[in-house]
């Protein structure tokens, strides 16, 4: 694990604890109603509580558990879940460089601890990955800051859910709250022209192929934002390419 002494003495550490804790409101709302939906669906407390443990993803985990309980066949389940989660396969690609160097069983782990909201912190405080050791050391301290959160706030109430799913009613609608918090990060990473045409595209996208089987609208728009900008960034115009958006345009 790359949670080391060493990376919580530093002051990066204490920087991705303050910028995810901005944000675990969110996530814990979030957790809590998918431990609840859990439950309410039909899973044991055995289940949810090892699935919430192990495969520590929210989306997938919301897939999965209506197909679970209508009695899906186990590809379809695995195949819906892998689709959901294919935002992953980018994340790991992009991050590849910055975790080279630590040996396989810490890249798994950090891999496993890392979300989309840590990822996204991440990736927009370090767009390079560091080239020396004192370097990488404050970059993965960072990162161990805002995973530690991000995982605390979701496992407690997750669980947390799970023990209550009989007293809170899926009518609150408490998914909602970790929905705006990804909309806000997202939509502060909107800093260019051509950042703002790839979340168009995709959200474009997105609603177009909604009616597609397992969650394939998200690959859909992912592939589509991908290709567009892509395109844009080699043969678009230079004002589209430009320098991080201004006050003054």
């Amino acid at each position: 694990m790359f949670f080391k002494p060493q990376h919580r003495r530093l002051p990066e550490f204490g920087e991705g604890v303050r910028d995810q804790a901005a944000v675990a409101t969110g996530i814990a709302a979030w957790g809590l109603m998918t431990g609840v939906a859990m439950v309410q669906s039909g899973l044991s407390l055995f289940e949810a509580v090892a699935m919430t443990l192990i495969v520590y993803a929210g989306s997938a985990q919301l897939t999965a558990v209506p197909l679970m309980a209508s009695g899906a066949p186990l590809w379809v389940v695995l195949a819906a879940a892998f689709c959901v989660n294919l935002r992953f396969v980018v994340f790991s690609a992009h991050l590849r460089p910055y975790l080279m160097h630590l040996p396989r069983g810490e890249r798994l782990m950090t891999g496993y601890v890392t979300g989309d909201l840590s990822y996204v912190f991440f990736a927009r405080r370090y767009p390079h990955p560091a080239t020396d050791a004192e370097g990488r050391d404050r970059q993965l301290a960072y990162l161990a800051g805002n995973c530690a959160v991000n995982y605390l706030a979701w496992m407690a109430a997750s669980l947390l859910g799970i023990v209550l799913a009989n007293a809170i009613p899926t009518a609150w609608g408490l998914g909602f709250a970790g929905i705006l918090a990804l909309l806000g990060v997202g939509c502060s990473l909107a800093t260019s022209r051509l950042r703002m045409v790839s979340a168009g595209v995709a959200g474009a996208a997105a609603v177009a192929a909604w009616a597609l089987p397992l969650k394939l609208h998200i690959v859909v728009a992912i592939a589509a934002a991908v290709a567009v900008c892509l395109v844009l960034e080699s043969h678009g115009p230079r004002w589209l390419r430009g320098q991080p958006v201004t006050p003054h345009g």
